[in-house]
């Protein structure tokens, strides 16, 4: 029996492993690799309405215990990115198109398309940090949140997810606009507001100045949002941040979360990291003598 299985809705994935926005969702070439590496999932770059060359470099720098970026929302546009969805649509594993925008227009017509393509459910990022009119400054007005999931989801007709930034005063209130928006699950957490300062030149060391942090600093960030989102939400909840290992699934799990998607942990542990990550989650259901993952989620609130 596959201990892993995991739904959400009515998507089903062979595991709860799903790969974060950002991280070699840019082609179909590097997503078939991440796919033929274990994934139960992926999820594209974020995608918008016309190409966007992103920052200069420098864009990313590796800190002591983290990842520090600034990309600035690189991509070809919707229209040049569905060339490489098409070389996906025979793969079972399930695609999540990620979209940014503006306003409502934009979402919607970003969804419309991404589900042309045959993606199986969108991811709206509005949790970018460092991207000016789009994502954090989207994602922090709960009013305009609640808008924005609430005309995708009447646009679309497969499961819309929402990305959350912790970047803000209380992220269990954004997880319950985009609930009453519509959302079909919750995506906590997004990166963390970050800097880093080159002392010798006494300047930023990031082109952009201002990043987003990731990587195993802000695990305890993640689960502690996860768990406060589960307090207040009745739809599925997909863990992220600083996940590296399969114990960090199971904490993530207990805190509330369905499944996790997996970002910096590929730059650590290679791309076969999702493989890793399963079989070690294996390994602590059996000497724990847990029959399937799903009976963990939330157990930390009881």
């Amino acid at each position: 029996m596959n201990k892993l299985i995991t739904k959400i809705g009515n998507l089903q994935f062979e595991n709860p492993t799903i790969l974060a926005s950002g991280i070699m969702g840019e082609d179909a070439g590097s997503m078939n690799r991440i796919i033929a590496s274990g994934a139960g999932g992926i999820v594209t770059k974020s995608i918008g309405i016309i190409p966007r060359t992103g920052y200069p470099n420098p864009t990313f720098v590796e800190l002591e215990h983290g990842l520090l970026n600034a990309m600035g929302l690189p991509n070809p546009g919707i229209d040049a990115f569905s060339e490489e969805l098409q070389q996906l649509t025979k793969t079972k594993t399930p695609i999540i198109g990620s979209i940014y925008g503006a306003n409502s227009e934009e979402f919607i017509n970003l969804a419309q398309k991404m589900e042309s393509y045959k993606v199986d459910a969108i991811e709206l990022n509005v949790s970018c940090p460092h991207a000016k009119r789009f994502g954090l400054e989207v994602g922090s007005d709960p009013v305009l949140l609640q808008e924005i999931t609430n005309a995708v989801k009447q646009s679309v007709h497969i499961p819309v997810f929402v990305k959350l930034s912790p970047n803000v005063t209380s992220i269990a209130d954004i997880a319950s606009a985009a609930e009453k928006g519509g959302a079909d699950a919750i995506v906590a957490i997004n990166t963390v507001k970050a800097m880093k300062i080159n002392i010798e030149l006494q300047r930023p060391i990031l082109a952009n100045k201002i990043g987003g942090y990731s990587g195993k600093a802000i695990k305890p960030i993640g689960v502690r949002c996860v768990y406060e989102i589960a307090e207040r939400v009745q739809i599925p909840i997909i863990g992220a941040g600083g996940i590296t290992d399969g114990k960090d699934v199971i904490e993530y799990i207990m805190a509330g979360a369905t499944a996790v998607q997996i970002g910096s942990a590929v730059y650590y542990r290679d791309i076969d990291v999702f493989k890793k990550i399963c079989n070690e989650c294996t390994t602590w259901l059996h000497e724990h003598n847990v029959k399937k993952l799903s009976e963990l989620v939330g157990v930390a609130h009881t």
